[in-house]
């Protein structure tokens, strides 16, 4: 099991895109998230999203970074950030990330 929710408890059903940063050292990372017309922007009220928390059987991680991008007022996406700070960090992203995508048919490239 591995789920990106916006809210507790809700799996987000939108599949996002995924982009990666990592240091030269592998110390730090960013993922940046991007949902386009996610299903959380749909609930009545979009206030509720405190962050986008990601579960799997190790647990959860969790981000604050999360922002909305609207167009002609209508809200369109989601945009998310997690932060690693440490290569331990990066590991246990990298591992919730192989679940998530082996569970939802995503590929890995390289830019």
């Amino acid at each position: 099991m591995a789920e990106i929710q916006f809210y507790r408890g809700t799996p987000e059903e939108v599949i996002p895109e995924v982009r990666l940063t990592r240091s030269r050292t592998g110390n730090s990372g960013t993922a940046t998230f991007i949902f386009n017309k996610p299903e959380a922007l749909s609930q009545a009220n979009t206030t509720d999203i405190t962050g986008m928390y990601l579960v799997d059987s190790e647990g959860e991680l969790v981000s604050r970074e999360v922002k909305a991008r609207f167009i002609n007022g209508q809200p369109e996406a989601l945009e998310g950030t997690y932060i690693m700070r440490s290569a331990e960090d990066w590991d246990r992203f990298m591992r919730f990330m192989e679940r998530y995508a082996q569970e939802h048919g995503l590929d890995f490239s390289k830019s």
